[in-house]
């Protein structure tokens, strides 16, 4: 039994809610897609026990899922707890969904006597008070229009109207104090401080501290679905905020860890891409059998030291060190010279220049020196190649170097290129 001092009792109340991972809708998912089917129970209350007495009112704070809505709703029935029992003691009035009960195409004036209807009174006592929840809406002018046709903001004021002139011995309130322009808002602070000083037992679920402080005289904390802390409301207040506090920074610094492992994720990936692309990039330049390659391409100047910038007319030596891997008969070593733009400017290669045949079976190096050099300034860039036969290529590597020539003479555009084989390779002639 209640307590003839209290007007609400809750004791060692549990709520769980069975949350479906992927339900099916219809039968036919049910049966076929059984996997769906699967839920896990979420317990959002834990045995969880207060008291209010008559005329009291208390606030319930906590964040967001910890079960203060869930409470509040089984305080109207609205749903019913897993365990244990909540005992009422008079009339209740709820502010939870206001305006659950309106039909949009009856005017404010039904939809008064249908919702007043819902919370217990008959048509004599909503005949009373009629004329007091229109006065107390400001809605005078519009009160015989169709709901419908009000703003979101008309149509909240009629209904917390309603709520609050039914005379209740229990009030509850969840999140709905913000109502209304401030004008209405100071009148709604007003009309909850008659109705707790006439002995009304108010309960309020809010986020703003500062609203249940007004009004109410003690707090209930709850947290992870149960009471974390009880009393006074700015001490419960400030123990909670500075538990709130505590998580947003721990949240921070989770953040922060979180986008430092993306970013480094990402950059991970980028360079694994780029390295991708680089290989990519590099096969597109590179081809052939593979059984002989350059390892080590370099551009020398006249002092046998490694260059990448010349004028018009100094020497240069091209250095190419290889390897090989499988013997490559009938080789053949070769040279290309581009412009930056792509424009062939000079090449050759031992076929061409009538080298006797031979074949390729050791690592080695050749040089091929370049002297009185006609390039006008610019980029270039050089391709080598190693090829058996009758140009069959071994590595064909484009791009395998670049340099620039500087000078100011020679805008002929013609290219003259004496070269001087010296081949330093071991070699089999046939």
């Amino acid at each position: 039994m209640v307590d003839r001092e209290n007007a609400i009792e809750v004791r060692h109340i549990t709520k769980m809610f069975r949350v479906y991972y992927d339900k099916g809708t219809e039968l036919k998912d049910k049966v076929l897609f059984s996997k769906r089917n699967k839920y896990e129970n979420r317990k959002v209350l834990d045995d969880i026990s207060f008291s209010v007495k008559r005329g009291e009112a208390i606030g319930l704070v906590g964040k967001n899922g910890c079960g203060k809505s869930t409470t509040l709703k089984m305080l109207t029935r609205i749903i019913y707890p897993n365990s244990g029992e909540i005992e009422m003691n008079g009339r209740v009035s709820s502010l939870i969904e206001l305006g659950a009960g309106f039909h949009p195409d009856m005017s404010g004036r039904e939809n008064i006597y249908t919702n007043a209807a819902i919370f217990g009174l008959t048509k004599k006592e909503i005949d009373a008070r009629l004329e007091d929840i229109i006065a107390f809406s400001e809605l005078e002018e519009y009160i015989d229009n169709p709901v419908r046709t009000y703003s979101s903001g008309m149509y909240t004021r009629l209904a917390f109207s309603v709520a609050i002139n039914v005379d209740a011995d229990i009030l509850l309130i969840d999140e709905i104090l913000a109502v209304g322009d401030a004008n209405f808002q100071a009148k709604c602070f007003n009309k909850l401080r008659e109705i707790k000083a006439n002995g009304t037992t108010i309960v309020i679920v809010s986020h703003s501290l500062g609203q249940i402080e007004q009004i109410c005289d003690r707090s209930i904390w709850i947290k992870n679905g149960k009471i974390a802390a009880e009393g006074i409301p700015k001490n419960v207040h400030m123990e909670y905020l500075d538990y709130m506090n505590e998580e947003r920074i721990e949240q921070e610094e989770k953040e922060r860890v979180r986008l430092q492992r993306q970013e480094m994720k990402e950059r991970i990936e980028r360079e694994e891409k780029e390295r991708i692309e680089k290989e990519n990039e590099k096969k597109r330049k590179r081809y052939g059998s593979g059984d002989a390659k350059f390892t080590n391409v370099r551009i020398l100047d006249k002092d046998g030291n490694p260059q990448t910038t010349f004028r018009t007319g100094d020497e240069m030596t091209l250095d190419l060190d290889y390897e090989v891997y499988k013997k490559v008969v009938d080789g053949v070593f070769g040279f290309g010279v581009f412009r930056n733009d792509g424009l062939w400017v000079y090449g050759t290669n031992t076929r061409i220049d009538r080298f006797d045949n031979f074949d390729i079976e050791e690592n080695g190096n050749y040089k091929v020196k370049l002297s009185d050099i006609s390039l006008i300034p610019g980029q270039y860039w050089v391709d080598v190649t190693i090829e058996w036969g009758d140009g069959h290529p071994v590595d064909y590597f484009k791009e395998a170097l670049r340099f620039e020539v500087v000078s100011n003479i020679g805008d002929t555009g013609v290219y003259r290129m004496p070269h001087d084989w010296k081949l330093t390779i071991p070699v089999t002639n046939k």
